[in-house]
Protein backbone atom coordinates (compact mmCIF):
# COMPACT_ATOMS: atom_id res chain seq x y z
CA UNK A 1 0.00 0.00 0.00
CA UNK A 2 1.25 3.61 -0.36
CA UNK A 3 3.03 5.24 2.34
CA UNK A 4 3.69 8.37 3.49
CA UNK A 5 6.85 9.61 5.37
CA UNK A 6 6.77 13.22 7.04
CA UNK A 7 10.24 12.70 8.59
CA UNK A 8 11.85 15.85 6.77
CA UNK A 9 8.52 17.92 7.80
CA UNK A 10 8.56 17.48 11.47
CA UNK A 11 10.81 21.00 11.43
CA UNK A 12 8.40 23.15 9.63
CA UNK A 13 4.97 21.83 11.07
CA UNK A 14 4.47 20.63 14.53
CA UNK A 15 2.44 17.57 15.54
CA UNK A 16 -0.50 19.89 16.60
CA UNK A 17 -0.99 21.52 13.39
CA UNK A 18 -2.13 18.16 11.92
CA UNK A 19 -4.28 17.23 14.69
CA UNK A 20 -6.18 20.15 14.92
CA UNK A 21 -7.26 19.35 11.47
CA UNK A 22 -9.24 16.44 12.35
CA UNK A 23 -12.28 17.88 12.41
CA UNK A 24 -12.32 19.32 9.24
CA UNK A 25 -11.23 16.00 7.84
CA UNK A 26 -13.82 14.08 9.18
CA UNK A 27 -16.16 16.65 7.48
CA UNK A 28 -14.79 16.85 4.19
CA UNK A 29 -14.66 12.52 4.51
CA UNK A 30 -18.43 12.83 4.94
CA UNK A 31 -19.12 15.37 2.37
CA UNK A 32 -17.42 13.20 -0.03
CA UNK A 33 -18.75 10.18 0.83
CA UNK A 34 -22.40 11.19 1.34
CA UNK A 35 -21.94 13.32 -2.03
CA UNK A 36 -22.48 16.59 -0.41
CA UNK A 37 -19.06 18.11 -1.29
CA UNK A 38 -19.08 21.23 -4.11
CA UNK A 39 -19.06 19.38 -7.53
CA UNK A 40 -21.05 16.32 -6.00
CA UNK A 41 -22.02 15.46 -9.93
CA UNK A 42 -18.32 14.85 -10.54
CA UNK A 43 -17.73 11.96 -7.27
CA UNK A 44 -18.01 8.87 -9.38
CA UNK A 45 -14.35 8.68 -9.39
CA UNK A 46 -14.75 7.85 -5.63
CA UNK A 47 -16.00 4.19 -5.94
CA UNK A 48 -14.67 3.60 -9.63
CA UNK A 49 -12.58 1.23 -9.19
CA UNK A 50 -14.68 -1.20 -7.21
CA UNK A 51 -17.75 -0.91 -9.57
CA UNK A 52 -15.79 -1.32 -12.62
CA UNK A 53 -14.22 -4.67 -11.15
CA UNK A 54 -17.34 -5.97 -10.42
CA UNK A 55 -19.33 -4.93 -13.78
CA UNK A 56 -16.25 -5.77 -15.58
CA UNK A 57 -13.92 -4.98 -18.05
CA UNK A 58 -14.77 -7.66 -21.17
CA UNK A 59 -15.93 -5.13 -23.63
CA UNK A 60 -12.77 -3.14 -23.06
CA UNK A 61 -10.77 -6.51 -23.09
CA UNK A 62 -12.50 -7.76 -26.49
CA UNK A 63 -11.82 -4.50 -28.03
CA UNK A 64 -7.93 -4.87 -27.08
CA UNK A 65 -7.81 -7.86 -28.32
CA UNK A 66 -9.39 -6.47 -31.32
CA UNK A 67 -6.60 -3.75 -31.99
CA UNK A 68 -4.14 -6.08 -31.64
CA UNK A 69 -5.06 -8.24 -34.31
CA UNK A 70 -5.24 -5.53 -36.63
CA UNK A 71 -2.43 -3.04 -35.95
CA UNK A 72 0.71 -2.61 -35.74
CA UNK A 73 0.56 0.86 -33.98
CA UNK A 74 -2.10 2.02 -32.32
CA UNK A 75 -2.80 6.26 -32.15
CA UNK A 76 -4.55 7.71 -29.18
CA UNK A 77 -5.55 11.34 -29.63
CA UNK A 78 -6.68 13.27 -26.97
CA UNK A 79 -5.71 15.62 -24.90
CA UNK A 80 -5.07 17.10 -20.99
CA UNK A 81 -7.40 14.01 -18.87
CA UNK A 82 -7.89 12.54 -21.97
CA UNK A 83 -4.50 11.87 -22.40
CA UNK A 84 -2.05 12.03 -19.80
CA UNK A 85 -3.37 9.25 -17.81
CA UNK A 86 -2.61 6.99 -20.53
CA UNK A 87 0.27 8.50 -21.11
CA UNK A 88 1.58 8.25 -17.35
CA UNK A 89 0.47 4.49 -16.95
CA UNK A 90 2.05 3.89 -20.61
CA UNK A 91 5.55 4.30 -19.32
CA UNK A 92 5.04 3.51 -15.98
CA UNK A 93 4.52 0.33 -17.14
CA UNK A 94 6.01 -0.42 -20.55
CA UNK A 95 9.73 -0.81 -21.12
CA UNK A 96 11.42 2.62 -22.13
CA UNK A 97 12.02 2.24 -26.04
CA UNK A 98 8.91 0.59 -26.29
CA UNK A 99 7.72 1.71 -29.72
CA UNK A 100 11.48 -0.11 -30.84
CA UNK A 101 11.20 -3.17 -29.51
CA UNK A 102 10.59 -6.22 -31.28
CA UNK A 103 6.33 -6.86 -31.52
CA UNK A 104 7.34 -10.60 -30.26
CA UNK A 105 9.07 -8.67 -27.10
CA UNK A 106 6.27 -5.41 -26.54
CA UNK A 107 3.42 -8.11 -27.07
CA UNK A 108 1.00 -5.33 -28.39
CA UNK A 109 0.94 -2.70 -31.41
CA UNK A 110 3.30 0.64 -30.93
CA UNK A 111 1.73 3.03 -28.92
CA UNK A 112 1.68 7.12 -30.20
CA UNK A 113 -0.25 10.06 -29.03
CA UNK A 114 -1.19 12.98 -30.89
CA UNK A 115 -3.88 15.46 -29.83
CA UNK A 116 -2.02 16.93 -27.36
CA UNK A 117 -0.86 20.01 -29.31
CA UNK A 118 -1.02 21.84 -32.58
CA UNK A 119 2.47 21.51 -33.79
CA UNK A 120 2.33 20.61 -37.68
CA UNK A 121 5.94 19.61 -37.59
CA UNK A 122 4.93 17.01 -34.72
CA UNK A 123 2.71 15.67 -36.61
CA UNK A 124 3.97 15.10 -39.71
CA UNK A 125 6.81 13.26 -38.19
CA UNK A 126 4.19 10.79 -36.71
CA UNK A 127 2.81 10.44 -39.71
CA UNK A 128 6.45 9.67 -40.67
CA UNK A 129 6.84 7.44 -38.45
CA UNK A 130 3.32 5.48 -39.15
CA UNK A 131 3.47 5.24 -43.14
CA UNK A 132 3.62 1.10 -44.04
CA UNK A 133 2.22 0.35 -40.40
CA UNK A 134 -1.66 -1.10 -39.82
CA UNK A 135 -3.05 1.37 -37.86
CA UNK A 136 -5.83 1.81 -35.39
CA UNK A 137 -6.83 4.95 -33.73
CA UNK A 138 -8.85 5.80 -30.45
CA UNK A 139 -9.97 9.09 -30.07
CA UNK A 140 -11.23 10.58 -26.22
CA UNK A 141 -13.40 13.61 -26.23
CA UNK A 142 -16.29 14.12 -24.27
CA UNK A 143 -17.86 16.67 -26.83
CA UNK A 144 -15.42 15.48 -29.97
CA UNK A 145 -15.20 19.47 -30.32
CA UNK A 146 -11.63 20.58 -28.69
CA UNK A 147 -9.32 21.91 -30.83
CA UNK A 148 -6.50 19.96 -30.50
CA UNK A 149 -7.82 16.18 -30.65
CA UNK A 150 -10.75 17.63 -33.34
CA UNK A 151 -7.79 18.30 -35.24
CA UNK A 152 -5.69 15.02 -34.88
CA UNK A 153 -8.56 13.20 -35.06
CA UNK A 154 -9.10 14.58 -38.87
CA UNK A 155 -5.52 14.19 -39.76
CA UNK A 156 -5.45 10.90 -38.84
CA UNK A 157 -9.14 9.46 -40.16
CA UNK A 158 -7.67 11.18 -43.49
CA UNK A 159 -4.17 9.02 -43.34
CA UNK A 160 -6.28 6.20 -42.34
CA UNK A 161 -8.79 6.14 -45.04
CA UNK A 162 -5.85 7.00 -47.49
CA UNK A 163 -4.08 4.07 -45.89
CA UNK A 164 -6.80 1.08 -45.86
CA UNK A 165 -10.52 2.70 -47.46
CA UNK A 166 -13.18 3.79 -45.78
CA UNK A 167 -14.90 0.80 -45.04
CA UNK A 168 -12.08 -0.53 -43.37
CA UNK A 169 -11.09 2.35 -41.55
CA UNK A 170 -14.21 2.30 -40.07
CA UNK A 171 -13.21 -0.99 -38.18
CA UNK A 172 -10.26 0.50 -37.07
CA UNK A 173 -11.25 3.59 -35.26
CA UNK A 174 -12.16 3.24 -31.94
CA UNK A 175 -14.33 5.98 -29.81
CA UNK A 176 -14.55 6.93 -26.12
CA UNK A 177 -16.87 9.62 -25.91
CA UNK A 178 -20.19 10.74 -24.30
CA UNK A 179 -22.31 8.31 -23.51
CA UNK A 180 -25.62 10.05 -25.57
CA UNK A 181 -24.80 13.40 -26.93
CA UNK A 182 -22.00 15.62 -28.75
CA UNK A 183 -20.29 15.89 -32.36
CA UNK A 184 -18.22 12.59 -31.74
CA UNK A 185 -20.74 10.27 -30.03
CA UNK A 186 -23.41 11.56 -33.18
CA UNK A 187 -20.29 10.30 -35.72
CA UNK A 188 -19.42 7.03 -33.83
CA UNK A 189 -22.54 6.11 -34.66
CA UNK A 190 -23.47 7.10 -37.60
CA UNK A 191 -20.06 5.79 -38.88
CA UNK A 192 -20.22 2.80 -36.73
CA UNK A 193 -16.75 3.40 -34.66
CA UNK A 194 -16.64 0.48 -31.31
CA UNK A 195 -17.10 3.06 -28.48
CA UNK A 196 -16.71 3.57 -25.13
CA UNK A 197 -17.85 5.64 -22.46
CA UNK A 198 -16.68 8.52 -20.53
CA UNK A 199 -19.32 8.89 -17.67
CA UNK A 200 -21.00 11.87 -16.88
CA UNK A 201 -20.00 12.19 -13.22
CA UNK A 202 -16.18 11.60 -13.28
CA UNK A 203 -14.18 14.73 -14.70
CA UNK A 204 -11.34 14.60 -17.42
CA UNK A 205 -8.26 14.60 -14.56
CA UNK A 206 -9.76 11.63 -12.98
CA UNK A 207 -10.51 9.16 -15.65
CA UNK A 208 -7.65 7.45 -16.02
CA UNK A 209 -9.43 4.49 -14.67
CA UNK A 210 -12.36 4.58 -16.67
CA UNK A 211 -12.16 3.62 -20.91
CA UNK A 212 -9.97 6.48 -21.31
CA UNK A 213 -7.17 5.30 -19.83
CA UNK A 214 -8.26 1.34 -19.56
CA UNK A 215 -8.69 0.75 -23.46
CA UNK A 216 -5.14 1.95 -24.79
CA UNK A 217 -3.30 0.39 -21.96
CA UNK A 218 -5.13 -2.99 -22.60
CA UNK A 219 -4.48 -2.62 -25.84
CA UNK A 220 -0.80 -2.45 -25.25
CA UNK A 221 -0.85 -5.68 -22.98
CA UNK A 222 -1.19 -4.32 -20.09
CA UNK A 223 -3.00 -5.61 -17.34
CA UNK A 224 -6.07 -3.49 -16.22
CA UNK A 225 -7.73 -5.53 -13.76
CA UNK A 226 -4.35 -5.35 -11.58
CA UNK A 227 -4.50 -1.60 -11.91
CA UNK A 228 -7.81 -1.61 -10.93
CA UNK A 229 -7.39 -4.04 -7.86
CA UNK A 230 -4.68 -2.04 -6.59
CA UNK A 231 -7.30 1.28 -6.87
CA UNK A 232 -9.80 -0.85 -5.05
CA UNK A 233 -7.48 -1.76 -2.74
CA UNK A 234 -6.58 2.17 -1.82
CA UNK A 235 -10.05 2.73 -2.40
CA UNK A 236 -10.87 0.60 0.82
CA UNK A 237 -7.66 1.77 2.92
CA UNK A 238 -8.47 5.40 2.39
CA UNK A 239 -11.82 4.76 3.30
CA UNK A 240 -11.38 6.04 7.02
CA UNK A 241 -11.75 9.60 8.09
CA UNK A 242 -8.90 9.46 10.92
CA UNK A 243 -6.21 11.19 9.98
CA UNK A 244 -4.01 8.80 11.65
CA UNK A 245 -4.71 5.89 9.44
CA UNK A 246 -5.27 7.90 6.19
CA UNK A 247 -1.92 8.76 4.39
CA UNK A 248 -4.29 10.32 1.68
CA UNK A 249 -5.47 12.84 3.75
CA UNK A 250 -2.55 13.33 6.01
CA UNK A 251 -1.12 14.63 2.57
CA UNK A 252 -3.54 16.75 1.96
CA UNK A 253 -3.41 18.48 5.34
CA UNK A 254 0.49 18.94 5.40
CA UNK A 255 0.15 20.69 1.70
CA UNK A 256 -2.57 23.03 3.06
CA UNK A 257 -0.75 24.23 6.63
CA UNK A 258 2.59 24.63 4.31
CA UNK A 259 0.82 26.75 2.15
CA UNK A 260 -0.44 28.91 4.84
CA UNK A 261 2.74 29.31 5.93
CA UNK A 262 4.13 30.79 2.35
CA UNK A 263 5.20 27.78 0.89
CA UNK A 264 3.26 28.22 -2.56
CA UNK A 265 5.07 25.62 -4.74
CA UNK A 266 5.00 22.29 -4.69
CA UNK A 267 7.77 20.17 -6.73
CA UNK A 268 6.99 16.43 -7.14
CA UNK A 269 9.77 14.98 -7.51
CA UNK A 270 10.83 11.38 -8.96
CA UNK A 271 13.94 8.74 -9.41
CA UNK A 272 13.01 7.40 -12.35
CA UNK A 273 12.59 8.63 -15.94
CA UNK A 274 9.71 6.47 -16.48
CA UNK A 275 8.20 8.58 -13.80
CA UNK A 276 8.03 11.99 -15.80
CA UNK A 277 4.81 11.91 -17.22
CA UNK A 278 3.30 10.46 -14.04
CA UNK A 279 4.12 13.87 -12.59
CA UNK A 280 2.68 15.68 -15.87
CA UNK A 281 -0.63 14.10 -15.11
CA UNK A 282 -0.27 14.80 -11.38
CA UNK A 283 0.32 18.78 -12.31
CA UNK A 284 -3.07 18.65 -14.09
CA UNK A 285 -4.78 17.03 -11.46
CA UNK A 286 -3.75 19.29 -8.81
CA UNK A 287 -3.22 22.63 -10.97
CA UNK A 288 -6.56 22.39 -12.29
CA UNK A 289 -8.54 21.40 -9.20
CA UNK A 290 -6.92 23.62 -7.13
CA UNK A 291 -5.59 26.80 -9.19
CA UNK A 292 -8.97 28.84 -8.63
CA UNK A 293 -10.21 31.99 -6.44
CA UNK A 294 -6.70 33.87 -7.01
CA UNK A 295 -5.37 30.59 -4.51
CA UNK A 296 -3.96 26.93 -4.93
CA UNK A 297 -0.54 25.43 -4.39
CA UNK A 298 1.60 26.00 -8.00
CA UNK A 299 2.35 21.98 -9.05
CA UNK A 300 5.65 21.49 -10.29
CA UNK A 301 7.89 18.49 -10.86
CA UNK A 302 11.83 17.89 -11.39
CA UNK A 303 13.75 14.31 -12.40
CA UNK A 304 16.23 13.51 -10.07
CA UNK A 305 19.20 12.60 -10.14
CA UNK A 306 19.17 14.94 -13.45
CA UNK A 307 17.89 18.26 -12.53
CA UNK A 308 20.22 17.96 -9.57
CA UNK A 309 22.51 19.62 -12.68
CA UNK A 310 20.12 21.74 -13.56
CA UNK A 311 17.36 23.07 -10.23
CA UNK A 312 19.23 21.73 -7.81
CA UNK A 313 21.02 25.15 -7.16
CA UNK A 314 17.27 26.85 -6.82
CA UNK A 315 15.83 24.30 -5.16
CA UNK A 316 18.42 24.27 -2.87
CA UNK A 317 19.30 28.14 -2.08
CA UNK A 318 16.44 29.93 -4.41
CA UNK A 319 13.64 31.51 -2.79
CA UNK A 320 11.60 30.20 0.19
CA UNK A 321 8.28 29.59 -0.98
CA UNK A 322 8.83 25.73 -2.49
CA UNK A 323 7.86 22.07 -0.55
CA UNK A 324 8.44 19.03 -2.26
CA UNK A 325 6.72 15.52 -2.35
CA UNK A 326 9.33 13.20 -3.34
CA UNK A 327 7.83 9.77 -5.13
CA UNK A 328 9.81 6.70 -4.67
CA UNK A 329 9.47 3.26 -5.87
CA UNK A 330 11.09 0.90 -3.62
CA UNK A 331 11.52 -2.15 -5.69
CA UNK A 332 13.76 -2.31 -9.21
CA UNK A 333 12.52 -4.07 -12.01
CA UNK A 334 16.41 -4.95 -13.24
CA UNK A 335 19.56 -4.60 -10.85
CA UNK A 336 22.38 -3.24 -12.86
CA UNK A 337 26.10 -3.41 -10.82
CA UNK A 338 28.60 -0.77 -11.32
CA UNK A 339 31.73 -2.32 -13.33
CA UNK A 340 34.90 -1.60 -12.60
CA UNK A 341 36.61 1.60 -14.12
CA UNK A 342 39.02 1.20 -17.30
CA UNK A 343 40.42 4.12 -15.72
CA UNK A 344 40.91 6.40 -12.10
CA UNK A 345 38.00 8.33 -12.25
CA UNK A 346 37.72 8.98 -8.67
CA UNK A 347 34.49 6.12 -8.36
CA UNK A 348 36.31 3.25 -7.53
CA UNK A 349 34.60 2.65 -4.34
CA UNK A 350 30.75 2.19 -6.11
CA UNK A 351 32.64 -0.65 -8.01
CA UNK A 352 30.06 -4.02 -7.33
CA UNK A 353 27.10 -1.61 -5.87
CA UNK A 354 23.87 -1.91 -7.41
CA UNK A 355 22.32 1.44 -9.01
CA UNK A 356 19.21 1.35 -7.04
CA UNK A 357 21.72 1.41 -3.68
CA UNK A 358 23.48 4.16 -5.28
CA UNK A 359 19.56 6.08 -6.47
CA UNK A 360 18.67 5.62 -2.87
CA UNK A 361 21.44 7.36 -1.28
CA UNK A 362 21.30 10.09 -3.40
CA UNK A 363 17.26 10.36 -2.39
CA UNK A 364 17.94 10.39 1.15
CA UNK A 365 21.07 13.09 0.60
CA UNK A 366 18.47 14.80 -1.08
CA UNK A 367 16.11 15.10 1.39
CA UNK A 368 18.30 15.70 4.06
CA UNK A 369 20.24 18.84 2.14
CA UNK A 370 16.77 20.42 0.97
CA UNK A 371 15.35 20.42 4.65
CA UNK A 372 18.62 21.99 5.88
CA UNK A 373 18.32 24.54 3.43
CA UNK A 374 14.55 25.16 4.26
CA UNK A 375 12.66 23.03 2.05
CA UNK A 376 10.08 20.85 4.08
CA UNK A 377 9.81 17.73 1.75
CA UNK A 378 7.77 14.56 2.44
CA UNK A 379 7.87 10.87 0.53
CA UNK A 380 5.09 9.21 -1.07
CA UNK A 381 5.97 5.66 -1.63
CA UNK A 382 4.90 2.54 -3.32
CA UNK A 383 6.52 -1.17 -3.40
CA UNK A 384 7.22 -1.26 -7.24
CA UNK A 385 6.36 -0.60 -10.80
CA UNK A 386 3.59 -2.94 -11.31
CA UNK A 387 0.02 -2.10 -12.49
CA UNK A 388 -1.18 -2.47 -8.88
CA UNK A 389 1.14 -0.23 -7.49
CA UNK A 390 -0.05 2.27 -9.76
CA UNK A 391 -3.75 2.13 -9.11
CA UNK A 392 -2.95 2.24 -5.55
CA UNK A 393 -0.61 5.86 -6.59
CA UNK A 394 -3.83 6.83 -9.10
CA UNK A 395 -6.11 7.19 -5.86
CA UNK A 396 -3.88 8.25 -3.34
CA UNK A 397 -3.40 10.95 -5.52
CA UNK A 398 -7.05 11.99 -6.55
CA UNK A 399 -8.64 11.19 -3.10
CA UNK A 400 -5.93 13.85 -1.78
CA UNK A 401 -6.20 16.00 -4.17
CA UNK A 402 -10.02 16.03 -3.87
CA UNK A 403 -9.68 16.86 0.09
CA UNK A 404 -6.85 18.95 -0.45
CA UNK A 405 -8.95 21.28 -2.63
CA UNK A 406 -11.90 21.51 -0.22
CA UNK A 407 -9.95 22.21 2.78
CA UNK A 408 -8.90 25.25 0.91
CA UNK A 409 -12.38 26.36 0.29
CA UNK A 410 -13.29 25.73 -3.17
CA UNK A 411 -14.43 23.57 -5.99
CA UNK A 412 -12.21 20.81 -6.96
CA UNK A 413 -14.12 19.57 -9.80
CA UNK A 414 -14.83 22.39 -12.07
CA UNK A 415 -12.31 24.47 -14.02
CA UNK A 416 -14.31 27.46 -15.10
CA UNK A 417 -10.86 29.20 -15.99
CA UNK A 418 -9.79 27.25 -19.02
CA UNK A 419 -12.86 28.89 -21.04
CA UNK A 420 -10.79 32.71 -21.36
CA UNK A 421 -8.07 31.43 -23.62
CA UNK A 422 -11.06 29.30 -25.96
CA UNK A 423 -12.69 32.22 -26.56
CA UNK A 424 -10.00 34.60 -26.98
CA UNK A 425 -8.53 31.75 -29.71
CA UNK A 426 -11.75 31.63 -31.16
CA UNK A 427 -12.11 34.91 -31.84
CA UNK A 428 -8.86 35.41 -33.46
CA UNK A 429 -8.96 32.28 -35.81
CA UNK A 430 -12.30 33.54 -36.46
CA UNK A 431 -15.03 30.68 -35.14
CA UNK A 432 -18.65 32.01 -36.02
CA UNK A 433 -20.19 33.85 -33.30
CA UNK A 434 -17.38 34.45 -31.97
CA UNK A 435 -16.51 37.75 -33.49
CA UNK A 436 -18.00 39.98 -31.37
Amino acid sequence: MVSLQLDFVKGFLQDHEMDQAQPFIASIHQQLHQGTAPGSDFLGWLRLPSETLRRGVEPILSAAAAIQEQADALVVIGIGGSYLGARAAFEWLKPDYYNQLTRSVRGGPELYFVGNHISSDAVQDLLRVLEGKRVAINVISKSGTTTEPAIGFRLLRDFLIQQVGETEAKKRIYATTDQSKGALKNLADAEGYRSFVIPDDVGGRYSVLTPVGLLPLAAIGVDIVSLLEGARDAERALSVDRLVDNPAYQYAVLRNQLYRKGYTTEILAHFEPALHFFAEWWKQLFGESEGKDQQGVFPASVGYSTDLHSMGQYVQEGYRNLFETLVDVRAVRHPVSVPPAPIEDGLAYLAGKDLSFINEKARMAIQQAHAEGGVPNCMVSVADRSAHSLGELFYFFELACAASGLLMGINPFNQPGVENYKTKMFKLLGKPGYQD
